[in-house]
């Protein structure tokens, strides 16, 4: 089994939230991190924050192209070279899917 660490990061807004990290190892490694508020009812100004990240730890084929389209919009693509690499960042995606889905639970029950 792996080790979940739980932590506290304050986002640019200042808003402080609970994250959970964890390693993804294969050839390659990548810690992958990620946590929420959970819903609060609104958009950006009142509403909830989401925060994830996937860093290289290791031997990682990876690139990150952050763009703006014609319409200002921001965002970022990712490009994985190896088989390895597939396979952690599939298994770091449901990571920050699963701490997701569980941190925004309270909302539904």
């Amino acid at each position: 089994m792996y080790e979940i660490k739980e932590n506290r990061r304050e986002l640019f807004d200042g808003t402080k939230i609970t994250t959970y990290t964890r390693d993804v190892v294969s050839a390659n490694i990548l810690q992958v991190e990620a946590g929420t508020t959970g819903y609060k009812g609104g958009d950006t100004g009142h509403g909830g924050r989401t925060y994830f990240r996937i860093s290289n730890e290791g031997s990682t084929d990876i690139h990150v192209t952050p763009f703006t389209d014609r319409f200002g919009c921001n965002g970022f693509e990712v490009t994985l070279g190896g088989d390895c690499e597939l396979e952690t960042m599939i298994r770091a995606l449901k990571f920050i899917t699963k701490v997701l889905e569980e941190e925004s639970e309270e909302v539904y029950d």
